[in-house]
């Protein structure tokens, strides 16, 4: 006669336990999609800064936004872009309404650069989703002031 008896183990299932390799792997089971896997993630602002010896050139993408809900703010040599972002899509299938998603959203971008602006002369225009600022220097910021040493 074989023994054919195996030893019972309670715990060797716990013991061998993996975690979960990603939130997908432990959705996959389910045939279920996270929520957050169908939302487009909102781009962030995106900029390119130049610079010449009189002023900054800034440009700023904001795509599908309009002129009305971009505001720029400028306090000494701090920079601040912000956008009011609204959008709405719905889908139907035979004129029922399957699927409806609203976005109300502020995105805001802040910088600062190494010389103070002057305001009264900066100038900001918006078209096509791109946001371009011309920042003149402040006058009579020379450079790094050498201390003479005693």
């Amino acid at each position: 006669m074989a023994n054919n008896l195996m030893r019972f183990d309670p715990f060797s299932d716990i013991a061998r336990f993996e975690p979960l390799r990603s939130l997908e792997d432990f959705f996959k089971d389910f045939r279920i999609q996270p929520a957050a896997g169908n939302f487009d993630v909102e781009p962030r602002i995106k900029m390119d800064v130049s610079e010449t010896e009189q002023a900054y050139t800034v440009k700023a993408e904001i795509p599908g936004v309009s002129k009305d809900d971009v505001k720029v703010s400028l306090q000494g040599n701090q920079v601040t872009i912000t956008a009011e972002t609204k959008q709405e899509k719905e889908e139907k299938q035979d004129e029922t309404i399957v699927r409806r998603e609203r976005y109300f959203g502020r995105q805001s971008r802040s910088f600062t650069l190494a010389h103070d602006i002057d305001d009264t002369q900066a100038v900001a225009k918006y078209q096509d989703g791109v946001l371009e600022l011309s920042l003149p220097k402040k006058a009579g910021q020379g450079g790094a002031k050498v201390l003479a040493i005693s």
